[in-house]
This record gives C-alpha cells, sequence and structure tokens, in this order.
C-alpha cells in the first residue's frame, strides 16, 4: 500500500522515499545512506548530481539511478523525465516548446539547487541538448 508523505511524518519510525525537494520543503528528516565507495552521504542537489555524473546513460535517456560510482553520489537518485513528439504539428507551439526546452536546460539550471532540484551534469545536459535538436516544427 501506497502511504502519504504525511502519514510517514506523523508515524514514529516510519521510513519511506520520496522526492529530495519535498523533503526539504517540508523539513523532513533524510537519510545519510552508504554509496558503493563506501561513504555515508546526505542527499543533496550536490550528491543527485554527482551520481548523474558517474552513470552510462544510454542513448534512448531510459536509465536508474542506483547504487552510482563515486565518493560524493548519492545512492538512490533519479530524474524528472519530459516526453514530446520528435516531430511537433504546431511550427509555432513546437517552436516555443523547443525554446523552452533549451532555457530549461541552459539559463533555467541556475534555479534548480534553488528550487530543491539537482541540476544535470555537463556531460549529461549536453547530450540532451543534442536530442533537442533533433525536433522538428
Amino acid at each position: 500500500m501506497k502511504e502519504s508523505p504525511a502519514k510517514i511524518k506523523n508515524t514514529p519510525g516510519a521510513i519511506g522515499y520520496i522526492e529530495l525537494a519535498y523533503a526539504k520543503q517540508n523539513n523532513l528528516p533524510v537519510a545519510r545512506l552508504k554509496n558503493s565507495a563506501g561513504k555515508f552521504v546526505v542527499p543533496s542537489a550536490d550528491t543527485v548530481t554527482a551520481a548523474l555524473a558517474t552513470i552510462n546513460v544510454p542513448d534512448d535517456f531510459r536509465f536508474s539511478v542506483v547504487n552510482a560510482p563515486g565518493e560524493d553520489a548519492y545512492p538512490i537518485a533519479g530524474a524528472t523525465w519530459i516526453l514530446v513528439y520528435q516531430k511537433q504539428t504546431d511550427p509555432r507551439k513546437g517552436r516555443k516548446l523547443v525554446e523552452f526546452l533549451r532555457w530549461g536546460l541552459t539559463d533555467g539550471q541556475k534555479f534548480a539547487t534553488e528550487l530543491d532540484y539537482a541540476p544535470l551534469p555537463e556531460n549529461l545536459r549536453t547530450r540532451v541538448l543534442k536530442s533537442i535538436d533533433t525536433i522538428t516544427y
């Protein structure tokens, strides 16, 4: 059964898995976990970005981040996904979509940390930008 974060928060001794932004914004305690390097790390934007920077992401961008290598990598991390049609049917909307995605991966990255999200590491960000270049409108 899936429990709500509020129920987990209000149940003594309960353990749950929620997104880092939610935990931070609701002042929930977080767990230090032992990573593959044997180091106990706290979840943060930096430790999630460190985990993403070390994994092998396939060309279709389908990946999971569990026990990534690296001294600073948090062992359970994930990414927020966006799925779009590669061939946009409305030229105006397609152009605006591409502009927004490019902004999110360039200038928009500076807002990630203040919104309690981890910015993408440069190697992954560059690959996603190249993928956006294949969207037609």
